[in-house]
């Protein structure tokens, strides 16, 4: 029998497991208080602008390694200005001959502890996906780890019962 969830965008009852899990804002910018929040924040689905600090929505991809496709948290990453405004320019074409963009985890992904400010490269894509975001070949965190060797089904129900507690 598949197993249903609740998507957490759209509200809607869905079947099979989950695959990806999406955060709405920077966790920085979703802990200001949202009557603040849009005073001190610019922010749609995909870019977010606090003060002087620049924030992309991106996917980091952790693949499956006894099947098709990918567990996707669709986490934010800090970038500098200079990052931002090219990702704008790009907004709509094909970023993917662009080289990596160096950045930042914007949201602490809790399954691997507090990821706030680790260093990743981000890859612009074609304009109908979000930036990819991959952990730096140094990286030996088990979030670096599994994005190399992948997960296999057993360790995503797990993720996920955590996720959805």
């Amino acid at each position: 029998m598949a197993e249903e969830f609740a998507c957490s965008i759209c509200g809607q009852e869905h079947s099979g497991l989950l695959s990806d899990w999406a955060f709405t804002l920077p966790d920085e910018v979703w802990a200001i208080p949202e009557p603040e929040r849009s005073e001190v924040a610019r922010f749609t689905n995909d870019l977010c602008q606090c003060g002087e600090r620049y924030f992309i929505r991106c996917v980091l991809e952790v693949p499956f390694n006894d099947k098709e496709g990918f567990f996707g948290w669709g986490a934010w990453a800090e970038v500098e200005w200079g990052v931002f405004e090219r990702y704008l320019e790009l907004y709509d074409d094909d970023g993917r001959s662009e080289p990596p963009q160096n950045g930042k985890l914007a949201n602490d992904l809790s399954e691997y502890g507090h990821t706030i400010g680790v260093p990743v490269l981000i890859q612009f894509r074609d304009a109908t996906k979000r930036p990819a975001i991959e952990l730096l070949p140094t990286d030996q965190s088990l979030l670096a780890i599994e994005q190399r060797q992948g997960i296999d089904q057993v360790r995503c129900h797990d993720i996920v019962g955590r996720l959805t507690r």
